[in-house]
């Protein structure tokens, strides 16, 4: 899918209820997305930092914004997510020294912050929940101040591949979330005004005592097929005998099964101010009536 096509049709009350039933037990189940956390932490630049006003977009139960109290400890740090129970674990195991914490529940397609108001926003795996990315890049920009940093990860489209391919051999529904590619994620960022956007990508592989212990896990931790064209009613025991059976070509000599997930990560600077011109020469003209603001 390109950013010129049509966006994928989440359902987002389906997607809401299945992250707030599994709130209470996530961080037990989460040990990939902990992983990535810690790899997308790795990526900040020293004068992030630095930053006074920070934004955790879709915090979840709050383990990246947790990291990021003791990182930036002197910021004021705005932890959002839409569903609800998400948002309660976050601030429930929130540090209680750390008293500039602010919790809310906010849709990332339309941000209750003020524009260039943002130093620094930080998003572990949420983006793949967006069915309109770009709009979400145009809210990023919209509310990071042009000095400010966006840094995200998602799930690339091999994410779960093994999991896809047993499906295609079962029936021609779609039972596992598509995923946009680094180079439409990176178009998106140029495409929303953001600054020098860098990609990059990674792989991570789960393995599972079986493919029920796989699929439990991505219950688990709320990871269901949340498009509205998705195939609805019961799935039946010939179909999920045929799944276990096309799953297996897949089993590790020690007989696990593997689950694949394609990791991407973006990084960019805000948006340039309005009325700012770049030269010939790469230095940026910026018209004084911008400089009173």
């Amino acid at each position: 899918m390109s950013t010129t096509d049509t966006f994928l049709q989440i359902d987002q009350a389906r997607m809401v209820a299945a992250f707030s039933q599994a709130a209470p037990h996530y961080e037990s189940q989460a040990r990939l997305q902990h992983e990535v956390a810690e790899r997308l932490l790795e990526r900040l630049q020293p004068q992030d930092f630095q930053a006074k006003t920070l934004v955790d977009l879709g915090c979840g139960t709050g383990v990246l914004t947790r990291r990021l109290t003791k990182l930036c400890r002197f910021a004021q740090i705005y932890a959002l997510d839409l569903a609800p129970a998400m948002l309660h674990q976050a601030q429930r195991q929130a540090p209680r020294w750390f008293s500039r914490q602010h919790f809310c529940c906010a849709d990332a397609a339309r941000l209750p912050l003020a524009t260039a108001s943002v130093d620094l926003l930080v998003s572990n795996l949420m983006l793949q929940w967006c069915g309109d990315y770009v709009q979400v890049f145009r809210e990023c920009a919209r509310v990071l101040k042009p000095s400010g940093t966006l840094l995200f990860s998602s799930f690339g489209p091999a994410t779960l591949k093994e999991l896809r391919a047993s499906w295609a051999q079962v029936d021609d529904a779609v039972h596992v979330n598509p995923f946009t590619d680094l180079h439409q994620l990176g178009d998106a960022l140029v495409q929303a005004g953001l600054r020098q956007p860098v990609m990059d990508v990674d792989w991570l592989t789960l393995t599972f005592a079986d493919v029920p212990a796989a699929l439990r896990h991505l219950k688990k931790i709320g990871a269901h097929n949340v498009l509205s064209q998705r195939q609805r009613g019961l799935l039946g025991k010939q179909k999920y005998q045929q799944l276990l059976q096309a799953y297996a070509a897949y089993q590790h000599a020690d007989g696990r099964i593997p689950a694949t997930y394609e990791v991407l990560y973006g990084y960019a600077l805000g948006a340039a101010m309005p009325g700012q011109q770049r030269l010939a020469d790469g230095s940026v003209r910026i018209p004084l009536s911008a400089l009173r603001a």
